[in-house]
């Protein structure tokens, strides 16, 4: 057996390990009253079900504990442990069945403090099925919705701080997205639509790991966009200094201002404090993780931030500089882009009259652009 085979099997065990470890593990909600009532009893035996993995027994139990005991104390408990064994069971199946499970559980327990861990899995499940940011991201986009629920809704929980760091990580993912179509306008040199994308990516995720380099290069796309480019360059360079302090770019956004003669910025205290935070807390992924990467389809957040409130509004639509803006009328009552002027083309016959001398009128012109023959005088003759 070769050492990449023995590296690959032992691989392969230390996952099934951390598979098994999490579906044995001990179940979160039991109830810790000690009694021998046979709605206890039954409640106690689809637990231990869980426990181990037996999802079926657990929700063939639960249901006979509901539909027999339909006035017991623990028919809450037990909604929300069927729930559970849906979560623990996994795959599409398993997580469609519990995030039904979970909202119904939140519809008619709402009052109850397990509400917010239930809200809380729902995000969480999706965020196990997000995929990587180049692909498709309904996933993302619902974890985010989801996620943000949880902050909303339960503001004091303590679910409400884990939600917070997931969305973080769930927004990193999507600003991944932006920032991959945003370089490759940039490389095909599409300015307007890389500095209007790295610009509002900046906008709608600023704990991005990699905003400093968004506005750095938005900066860098404006610069091509003319006079009316500039104020936008001056902006993003001005942000760089102001709100990424420690940012490998400072320094030189700082020295492209002073060349524009400018004003440079003071960094943001806050901002300073947040990225000396995010430094001394960063965390490198291991070598297991390394090894599997590009094997797996959930995308990478170990970059994420793990500080900072991450955005909680859906962002609006952002428009490049150099579209026109319409009015409620449907008139233009303002234009972001250069306008140009230059001299008519007196060579297409199509865009010049053709002048026949003296008060003749013009002869008009067909649509291949040759002169169309007046016939008025022949129709004058037949008619004399």
């Amino acid at each position: 057996m070769t050492c990449a085979s023995k590296n690959a099997m032992a691989l392969v065990a230390l996952i099934g390990a951390s598979s098994c470890a999490y579906q044995h593990a001990k179940y979160e909600n039991p109830i810790s009253k000690d009694t021998q009532q046979p709605d206890k009893i039954l409640f106690d035996k689809a637990v231990k079900d869980i426990e181990k993995g037996r999802y079926d027994v657990a929700r063939l139990t639960l249901n006979t504990l509901i539909n027999t005991y339909d006035t017991s104390e623990y028919l809450a408990k037990a909604k929300l442990a069927e729930a559970d064994s849906w979560y623990r069971q996994g795959g599409t199946t398993g997580l469609t069945q519990a995030e039904q499970s979970y909202k119904d559980f939140e519809l008619f327990y709402p009052t109850m403090p397990e509400a917010a861990e239930a809200q809380y899995k729902i995000c969480d499940l999706h965020f196990q099925q997000m995929d990587k940011a180049d692909r498709d991201p309904n996933q993302a986009l619902r974890t985010e919705l989801e996620c943000r629920q949880v902050i909303v809704q339960y503001p004091n929980s303590k679910f409400a701080v884990l939600a917070e760091q997931k969305l973080r990580q769930d927004q990193e993912v999507l600003a991944q997205a932006e920032y991959g179509v945003g370089k490759f306008q940039l490389q095909r040199g599409d300015w307007s639509a890389a500095s209007n994308r790295l610009s509002a990516l900046v906008d709608e995720y600023p704990l991005f790991s990699r905003a400093d380099e968004s506005l750095w290069f938005a900066a860098d796309s404006f610069s091509h966009l003319g006079t009316r480019g500039k104020p936008h360059e001056t902006q993003a360079l001005q942000r760089i200094v102001r709100d990424y302090p420690l940012s490998d770019y400072a320094d030189q956004a700082k020295k492209r201002l002073i060349e524009m003669e400018v004003e440079v910025p003071r960094a943001d205290p806050n901002a300073m404090a947040r990225m000396k935070y995010e430094a001394a807390n960063h965390s490198k992924p291991g070598l297991v993780h390394r090894i599997i990467s590009p094997f797996r389809t959930a995308p990478d957040t170990y970059m994420a931030a793990k500080s900072g409130s991450p955005q909680m509004t859906n962002p609006k639509p952002s428009v490049p500089i150099t579209v026109p803006i319409i009015g409620a009328d449907g008139t233009v009552v303002g234009f972001q882009g250069d306008v140009t002027v230059s001299a008519a083309d007196t060579t297409n016959p199509i865009a010049k009259p053709v002048s026949s001398g003296n008060n003749t009128p013009a002869a008009a012109i067909g649509a291949g652009g040759t002169p169309v023959p007046d016939n008025s005088k022949g129709n004058k003759n037949k008619k004399q």
